[in-house]
């Protein structure tokens, strides 16, 4: 079976913050399957970029997501938003706006 997903690290990211902000990016390295240092460059490389805010709370840091960032998918321009169910019954909103390329 192939080892590819529909979602690149950075959305999955995204995603797991989302469902809980005060992951720990050794819980995230853990479920991405990625290295802790991979999961540090795409923390930092998100927060760079407007995608995530974070709060330290003491030791541990808190995350926010921006959803009104544009994502940046060249395909989707015509789709005002992508939904993402999380599986626990909730789903996610990402606003589309106008799409930009990486």
């Amino acid at each position: 079976m192939s080892s590819w997903t529909i979602f690149t690290n950075h959305a999955q990211v995204l995603i797991l913050l989302l469902e809980d902000p005060t992951l720990r990016i050794r819980d995230l390295a853990e479920r991405l399957s990625i290295t802790e240092r991979g999961t540090q460059r795409i923390i930092a490389e998100l927060i760079e970029e407007g995608y995530l805010t974070r709060e330290r709370e003491g030791r541990r840091s808190s995350y926010q997501v921006d959803l009104e960032k544009t994502l940046r998918c060249p395909v989707l321009p015509s789709m005002p938003t992508l939904t993402v169910d999380t599986g626990a019954g909730a789903e996610i909103v990402f606003g589309l706006g106008t799409t930009r390329c990486p």
